[in-house]
């Protein structure tokens, strides 16, 4: 059992300088043109394709492979867009391992499914490096004007479908930029060369679409003013507030909300001052706690350990990522829980744990604890919605979400929600776009009788 530390190792610069380049380079090479043609190859274009079946944005997967096959990327990331107007970066972040290529025939047959999610990068960046353009004309002016609240995945997909439709949209963004989770939540790794960013610019050239920022839903700018002023409303805010340990210390300096800690290490100029400590610990199970466990590593921590309540199974973190936390150096332990901060001079040094069971079919702890020297604790155990803003006007909400039909709209008649915000949505990027896509052509019906 450990013991708390003498001392707090927190400090900036613990690699040399060409390190961080290094280490925060493309997590996956991009297919070559040789390769994309190669495996391409291997796709069967069924017929019936339940990898169309999987992909939340119905996607044309055989489609858009068989146009790689035949050397027409262009027209391959045509297919792509036509259903996913962010499909670049779902080909970066999308849990492909659990959705497409898992029920890919080949994956099935022989255990290695067809790299779907590298083939859709392959011809979505060949559009966006080679050709540019905007790959859609907008539609003659319809006269109504749409706001939309955040302008993350849901917020711009659905901003690009009602542009498309000849609607003026005005997107109300609380930060002072644009991208929401693709921009400020993904792994840095993942998504380089400041894509989240080329991406917006990319989504924006369809015209019709103008950014407000610094703009959040509050005293101000509420959903009552905004149902009078504009033609519908569409809500993509995501989730404001990050779950604490409920835990005496829980405020303390280097206990670290994890979502905030991924947004500066993005936005961050110079990894090198970003504070590490030498020993980690990250509380949850779910992508968060892998993408920042995975980050810290690379930043230079000595120990980094992943905490969490349950076992493997029950990780919302696909065993692919964290493979790919453990092939960095993570250490993930399940099975605990957190029952205690052990704190020094106002900071936490320790954190303890209790090893946890769920032999009964739900919780318990055993009342076995363990102590993990800890110079940084980070809280990755969800989000959760902030009802407040949304007050003014009648809306079904469920725990803070708001409730939404089959078409994402919610009880009230101007106003449609997708993404985070909405009850029982996922916390995927790609389910976001769906949904900021599928309100879009309801509003578009609603307003066109």
């Amino acid at each position: 059992m450990a013991t708390s530390k003498d001392e707090i190792d927190i400090k900036t610069g613990r690699l040399p300088a060409e390190a961080y380049a290094e280490n925060f380079t493309d997590m996956h090479e991009p297919l070559t043109r040789h390769e994309a043609l190669v495996e391409s190859d291997r796709c069967y274009f069924c017929y019936d394709a339940p990898c169309v079946t999987a992909c939340p944005t119905s996607i044309d997967i055989p489609l858009f492979i068989r146009q790689i096959s035949t050397d027409n990327p262009k027209g391959s990331a045509e297919t792509i867009f036509e259903q996913n107007i962010m499909g670049g970066m779902c080909a970066r972040v999308c849990p492909t391992e659990t959705l497409c290529e898992q029920v890919c025939v080949r994956e099935m047959a022989e255990g290695k499914p067809v790299k779907i999610g590298l083939l859709q990068r392959y011809a979505t960046d060949h559009y966006m490096e080679v050709v540019g353009e905007q790959p859609f004309e907008r539609a003659p002016e319809t006269g109504h004007k749409i706001a939309i609240i955040g302008a993350g995945p849901a917020g711009l997909s659905c901003a690009h479908r009602l542009a498309q439709h000849g609607h003026d949209v005005t997107i109300y963004e609380a930060r002072e930029k644009p991208g929401g989770l693709n921009e400020f939540g993904i792994a840095a790794y993942k998504s380089t060369d400041d894509f989240a960013s080329r991406e917006v610019d990319f989504i924006l050239g369809i015209g019709g679409i103008e950014i407000k920022y610094g703009m959040a839903l509050g005293d101000e700018l509420t959903l009552e003013s905004l149902t009078h002023c504009f033609s519908a409303v569409f809500v993509g805010a995501g989730l404001s507030d990050v779950n604490d340990l409920g835990l005496e210390g829980d405020d303390a300096e280097n206990c670290i909300n994890a979502v905030d800690y991924i947004a500066q290490l993005r936005q961050s100029d110079d990894l090198s001052k970003l504070p590490v400590g030498r020993d980690v610990v990250v509380i949850g199970g779910g992508m968060t706690a892998i993408d920042v466990a995975t980050q810290v590593k690379l930043l230079g921590a000595e120990n980094v350990t992943i905490c969490y309540r349950r076992g493997a199974d029950a990780m919302s973190a696909s065993a692919y990522e964290q493979e790919v936390a453990q092939t960095h150096g993570v250490s993930i332990r399940h099975w605990l829980q957190p029952k205690q901060l052990h704190m020094k001079d106002g900071k936490v040094a320790a954190i303890e744990l209790e090893y946890t069971s769920g032999s009964n079919g739900s919780l318990e702890g055993t009342g076995e604890t363990v102590i993990l020297e800890a110079d940084q604790v980070f809280k990755a155990i969800g989000q959760t919605a902030d009802a407040s803003p949304l007050g003014g006007v009648d809306l079904a909400l469920e725990r803070g979400r708001i409730v939404v039909n089959e078409a994402r709209k919610s009880n009230h008649e101007k106003i449609w929600a997708g993404g985070d915000c909405v009850a029982g949505g996922e916390d995927l990027t790609v389910v976001a776009v769906e949904d900021g896509k599928i309100a879009a052509e309801d509003i578009h019906r609603t307003l066109m009788g």
